[in-house]
């Protein structure tokens, strides 16, 4: 299994599978943007910004808690994470 969570996550697909608002539930597209806090998502016709630390999302296969992912991607790319 690869270790997305340490990969640059841009041009990737992104499912949110779980969030304190449900609406986010089911939003699927391709990581346009990535913050510190904010993953901005390519959902069709329109852009989402979302708050990472308010979802748990899969990006190939690989199930993400975002409150654990609260930096740059700079920053994460070089982190190790328990569990990883």
């Amino acid at each position: 299994m690869s270790q997305m969570i340490n990969l640059p996550w841009l041009s990737r697909t992104l499912e949110v599978i779980d969030s304190t608002d449900p609406t986010l539930v089911g939003v699927s597209g391709m990581v346009m943007d990535e913050t510190r806090r904010t993953i901005r998502v390519n959902a069709g016709s329109k852009d989402i910004t979302i708050a990472k630390d308010t979802i748990i999302f899969t990006i190939e296969d690989e199930e993400i808690d975002g409150s654990a992912v609260g930096q740059r991607t700079e920053d994460r790319i070089g982190k190790t994470y328990r569990g990883s």
